[in-house]
């Protein structure tokens, strides 16, 4: 079944109830950004649920905040776990954490990198390209 085939459940009535002819829910979604209906960036963080938070703390640090492509990627993550609980790594202000702890968040630093997935971006530029690879996994950035 490979790795995917395993986040199958038995339980009847499930949405991802094992059955004949189904397919795992799977969150392979890469990113593609345009601005004027012409291509900008292509772009993809793996990690399982990680994968859409990924994005949009990927696309916030470029959109909102204007960084390039290799800081949006070192930046500090957070992970929603599960109801209130938000996984963080090192990095973030501690007003911010703060803040989150006032609003009923239940804030647990974690020191492993792995919990937070692995962006790879591609930004293209007036006449060449800048990538940029996550120092979380073994990925690299190269140009020809």
């Amino acid at each position: 079944l490979q790795n995917r085939g395993g986040t199958f459940v038995v339980r009847p009535g499930h949405p991802n109830c094992v059955g004949p002819r189904k397919r795992p829910f799977q969150t392979i979604i890469p990113g593609f950004v345009t601005r004027n209906g012409e291509p900008v960036m292509s772009f993809g963080v793996m990690g399982g649920s990680m994968q859409p938070q990924g994005h949009a703390q990927v696309m916030v640090r470029i959109a909102d905040y204007g960084q390039n492509p290799q800081a949006a990627c070192d930046g500090p993550r957070f992970r929603v776990v599960q109801g209130i609980e938000v996984s963080v790594e090192g990095g973030f202000p501690a007003a911010s954490l703060a803040e989150l702890q006032r609003r009923g968040h239940r804030i647990v630093t974690v020191d492993d990198y792995n919990q937070f997935g692995s962006a790879q971006l591609i930004w293209k530029l007036d006449g060449g390209y800048f990538a940029a690879s996550d120092p979380r996994r073994d990925g690299q950035a190269v140009g020809f």
